[in-house]
């Protein structure tokens, strides 16, 4: 029992620090990159590198001083569509904190460079049951438009998926290709 807590807790504290990203350019602002139209593309691949879902993502973004919305519409590869709505607050040096209706507690976040790393618990639909992950998230800002993303979904301290997405903010008008060609 020992062995198996030791393994959980040096994988735990293996993490990027996000200092390392410090001079790195083009720098990444939330608050400006999420700001108006945006669309995204991601998938998740569970912990056999298996492609299990691809989805596209509609984002509006609106901030008035340090308090922004993040309106974000999902549609699913298998029909399924699902809503998040953020409530994000900026703090000092930085730093985020948010939520959502279906993050659990508080998501805290930090931009540094061209990097912002955001952490929260989920609630994920999985069998007709709720089941909550740790999202480990790290945004790397590529250009002006683009931010590539990846997200570790932890249980107990072990990756059992990971979603990656690409935001794209050069299309606005862009939409989501619906599974139901709506």
């Amino acid at each position: 029992m020992l062995f198996v807590v030791s393994c959980c807790w040096l994988m735990m504290s293996c993490s990027t620090d996000i200092e390392h990203y410090q001079a790195s350019t083009p720098q990444l602002h939330i608050d400006e990159y999420f700001s108006g139209e945006l669309i995204a593309w991601g998938m998740v691949q569970d912990y056999k590198n298996q492609l299990t879902r691809r989805f596209c993502v509609e984002i509006t973004g609106t901030w008035q001083n340090n308090v922004g919305k993040l309106a974000e519409t999902f549609y699913f590869d298998d029909g399924e569509v699902s809503y998040r709505n953020w409530q994000l607050v900026k703090q000092a040096n930085g730093r985020y904190q948010g939520s959502a209706e279906d993050v659990v507690g508080i998501a805290y976040g930090q931009e540094l460079g061209a990097v912002f790393h955001w952490q929260y618990y989920l609630q994920v639909p999985i069998d007709g049951q709720l089941v909550k992950f740790f999202l480990d998230d790290w945004m790397y800002s590529l250009d002006q438009q683009r931010v590539f993303n990846r997200t570790k979904m932890k249980k107990f301290g072990v990756t059992l998926a990971e979603v990656t997405l690409f935001f794209d903010k050069s299309h606005p008008q862009q939409r989501c290709e619906r599974a139901d060609n709506e």
